[in-house]
């Protein structure tokens, strides 16, 4: 078998494999599901096929010097408009890497009830070796390109934070973007994760990892499921290893952790720290963020090969790097009852199997991960409605509590503490509303596509029920518009 030296997303130099590339990879997962449809040949082809690429390349002044920048924007589906999906700035992105996040994205939306089609961007680029103002120059440029190409705008494709960008960089595309188009009443709803002075949503930075976890939580509290896969039901005591320390891993090992689940192993770029009693997630985020890395942190021990960690025992895997970290190749080791995919396509196609076969349960990203887009068009509504959620009811909401509160108080005769009184009385805020939503929509989705795996004997995994989700209701739309009998 061929193999080269590469630098894998834990950072470890180790071989790398060549695999099939990644949209063929999702367009496997996709057949695995169509092929279970009545639905027309054509419509199959058109749902899977990505509608638009444009590929650019522009100057930028660097150090002195003029550099060309390569980018992407991919819109995988106009079935529903806007197009929605994140830009990340890597050295290694390229256009079938931007094609598959583009599909993926497409079929996240659907599978979470969110009315969007499926967009994705990339810079080719390591943001670490530019300084902010350079990194504000290639954005600012990447936007304008996107402007002449009617390739963004809140009616017609909204990015948002991916791999390697922020709230920061959000910020730079919507002032460029309002600066272009002038007098444009929904400007700011041209992207989403901006920072919330510039019309950002609470919620939107944890959002990925807290769907995560809902969708994790939801799947332990499946008796049924459970008893498939020989676990007990509840997160308590569950053992966690993720791969990843970013927005997502931090967020979804935060919340896993608080949930009631052992967190024995996290990954990073540089290597990995590993402990059977457990690590304290704050305590090794701030370690991180002192030291610059993870390793070396007090009470857990270094794995200098972070990727090796996958390979470990526990109840509960969590990919939240990149994509293709688990192939046909360490799949045979990887000793995981579940694997949930925190990143985009973790999983090769061709590791699905061998998992499958050794009865882990995989919990795919287009479900998993997609607390980010449930969110992102939270945002999207407050932009083009231009008010903040929980405004116009809060204070009504509270009038209405204190005065039941008060009711129950004068009927028993006992008085509440202020503490409890306040408690009680609390009316929603934006973040509450926002996390009531997201969890609403994972827990909804959920239940979707248990109710396609339990219902059609030929489903045999989530991923293909979440699949068939996705196809049914984008088959749908495209019904609804006559485009097909």
């Amino acid at each position: 078998m061929a193999a080269t030296s590469a630098t894998t997303a834990s950072g470890n130099s180790a071989p790398k494999y060549f695999e099939i590339p990644f949209f063929a990879s999702v367009n496997e997962n996709f057949n695995k599901a169509a092929v279970l449809l009545d639905h027309p040949k054509g419509l199959l082809d058109q749902i899977r096929v990505c509608n638009s690429v444009y590929y650019m390349q522009f100057p930028v002044r660097i150090k002195g010097e003029i550099q060309v920048i390569s980018a992407w924007r991919a819109e995988h589906s106009h079935h529903k408009l806007p197009c929605k999906g994140g830009i990340r700035y890597s050295e290694n992105v390229n256009q079938d890497e931007v094609i598959a996040l583009s599909a993926l994205m497409t079929y996240k939306c659907a599978v979470v009830n969110v009315p969007f089609g499926g967009g994705k961007g990339g810079i080719k680029i390591n943001p670490k070796n530019y300084s902010e103002e350079e990194l504000e120059r290639i954005t600012r440029r990447y936007t304008v390109e996107l402007i002449h190409k009617n390739f963004i705008g809140p009616a017609v494709d909204v990015p948002a934070p991916d791999y390697g960008t922020g709230a920061r960089e959000m910020a730079w595309i919507a002032d460029t973007y309002q600066t272009f188009v002038g007098k444009e009443i929904d400007a700011l709803g041209c992207v989403t994760g901006k920072p919330i002075p510039l019309g950002g949503v609470h919620g939107r930075t944890e959002a990925t990892g807290r769907g995560l976890f809902f969708g994790v939580r939801e799947a332990l509290n499946d008796a049924e499921l459970m008893k498939k896969i020989n676990m007990s039901v509840g997160m308590e005591g569950k053992t966690v290893i993720v791969q990843g320390f970013g927005n997502v891993g931090y967020h979804a090992a935060k919340f896993l952790q608080e949930g009631g689940a052992t967190i024995i192993g996290i990954i990073e770029w540089d290597g990995a720290v590993v402990s059977a009693n457990g690590i304290d997630v704050e305590a090794l985020d701030a370690h991180r963020k002192t030291t610059g890395s993870i390793t070396n942190f007090h009470g857990a021990t270094t794995v200098k090969q972070g990727n090796s960690v996958l390979e470990y025992e526990c109840d509960i895997l969590v990919p939240s790097a990149l994509e293709s970290q688990i192939t046909k190749f360490n799949a045979p080791n990887i000793k995981a009852k579940i694997i949930a995919e925190g990143a985009n396509g973790p999983v090769v196609a061709s590791a699905e199997d061998i998992l499958l076969e050794k009865g882990i349960l995989i919990i795919p990203d287009m479900y998993l991960n997609a607390g980010g887009v449930v969110v992102s068009y939270f945002e999207w509504l407050k932009n083009i409605s231009h008010v903040r959620f929980g405004r116009m009811d809060k204070r009504f909401e509270e009038g209405g509590n204190f005065r039941l509160v008060s009711l129950v108080e004068r009927m028993t005769g006992q008085s509440l503490t202020p503490e409890e009184k306040n408690m009680l009385i609390r009316g929603a805020d934006e973040e509450d509303l926002v996390n009531s939503g997201l969890e609403d929509s994972m827990i909804t989705a959920y239940h979707e596509i248990m109710a396609i795996w339990r219902t059609r004997p030929n489903v045999k995994d989530m991923r293909t029920a979440a699949f068939i989700s996705a196809i049914d209701k984008i088959a749908h739309s495209y019904f609804q518009m006559g485009i097909f009998p």
